[in-house]
């Protein structure tokens, strides 16, 4: 008998016969019609994920702004009423506790966190809690639907009362979708366009149907956790436990434009000051296989005879012409773009190509703005 917990639409998702696999405590789909032609619908037209095993936590008090800027590596309090922005808790090594996201609502704070680590976060944020804060866990309860691809946005309009285009990148407005109350903010994780939709878990069901059902003749299908992982390892999206754990740090997984080492004290800034400083090593890099044998994660990364790093995360990329990329944390040697390594797959050895991230990236992109 499964122990997974089950999100509001895991019965939508055995209506659609999705294969359903263990994922962050919960039962997810990794694909319902294949992975590849999900992905093909995400970077051409538009896909449906069922995101709600991601923790969501509310944060409220006067104090919340300060509070979060003493536990992150961003800055939170400069953020402007109905922005999103991308931040990381360290710890004090500097290793990354999780990599999440704030939403600053007109009376509140929207914290999402990686399902993997929902637990251990609500641990985290409630040992340092001080001062006027106050925390509510809505995980396993709230849903969170995202629909992303080049017509998201022009399907997802026909459902709203607001105009979306309003709506900047990294950015959220709570508007009613179908008569449903959400909070819908412009975020992804795919490196399309497109919407995130955070609402109660009882509301979940006719929203996800609707939207299909509206749109199903314009191509939008919906999409499973096999093909997320393909996408955003296209846009150089780190995913925790990958490119980003407790031992690998910020610094080393090339995040560094979300340190902002001029805030006043927060956990990990001593040491990720030091890093900076003493150009650590080794460090998360892009890399193509030059055939197609495809790297995973964990084989072992070779500069001539000397072993220099291993395979973080690794896919074929169908919009990189189909090319098998990877990730990988190398020494210092081996981390310049151009650098010819291998990479031993069961035993042979592989060439492959240290190249720029991201693999891919939309043409009409728009502004990240101030994340």
């Amino acid at each position: 008998m499964t122990s997974e917990r089950r999100t509001a639409l895991y019965e939508e998702h055995l209506a659609l016969h999705a294969r359903m696999v263990p994922f962050g405590g919960f039962s997810m789909p990794v694909q319902y019609t294949g992975i590849l032609k999900e992905h093909d619908a995400v970077r051409h037209r538009a896909g449906l994920f069922d995101l709600s095993h991601m923790g969501q936590f509310i944060l409220e008090g006067n104090d919340v702004a300060a509070w979060a800027d003493g536990l992150t590596i961003n800055e939170v309090a400069t953020m402007k009423p109905f922005q999103a922005r991308y931040n990381i808790f360290c710890n004090a090594e500097g290793g990354a506790h999780d990599d999440v996201i704030f939403y600053r609502l007109p009376d509140r704070w929207l914290l999402v966190v990686n399902a993997s680590n929902a637990d251990k976060m609500w641990a985290h944020l409630n040992a340092h809690r001080s001062g006027d804060v106050r925390l509510r866990s809505l995980h396993g309860e709230a849903a969170l639907i995202a629909i992303q691809g080049p017509s998201a946005v022009a399907m997802l309009q026909k459902h709203v009362d607001i105009d979306l285009s309003a709506i900047k990148y990294y950015f959220c407005a709570e508007a009613k979708v179908d008569g449903v109350p959400v909070t819908l903010a412009r975020t992804g994780y795919t490196g399309e366009d497109g919407f995130e939709l955070f609402l109660p878990g009882e509301k979940a069901a006719p929203i996800w149907r609707a939207l299909l059902a509206a749109h199903a003749s314009d191509g939008l299908i919906p999409c499973g956790l096999g093909a997320r992982d393909v996408l955003r390892l296209e846009a150089g999206m780190p995913l925790y436990g990958h490119e980003m754990t407790e031992e690998i740090t910020p610094v080393q997984a090339g995040l560094t434009w979300a340190l902002k080492l001029a805030k006043p004290e927060f956990i990990g800034k001593d040491a990720l000051a030091k890093q900076l400083d003493g150009d650590l090593y080794p460090r998360i890099v892009g890399l193509k296989m030059a055939g197609r044998i495809g790297a995973r994660e964990g084989y072992p990364v070779f500069a001539g005879n000397a072993r220099v790093g291993e395979i973080r995360s690794g896919s074929i990329a169908p919009a990189v012409g189909n090319a098998n990329i990877a990730t990988a944390l190398v020494a210092k040697n081996a981390a310049t773009i151009g650098t010819n390594l291998q990479v031993e797959v069961r035993g042979e050895r592989h060439n492959a190509l240290v190249v720029a991230m991201p693999f891919y990236k939309r043409q009409k992109a728009e502004r990240k703005g101030d994340r």
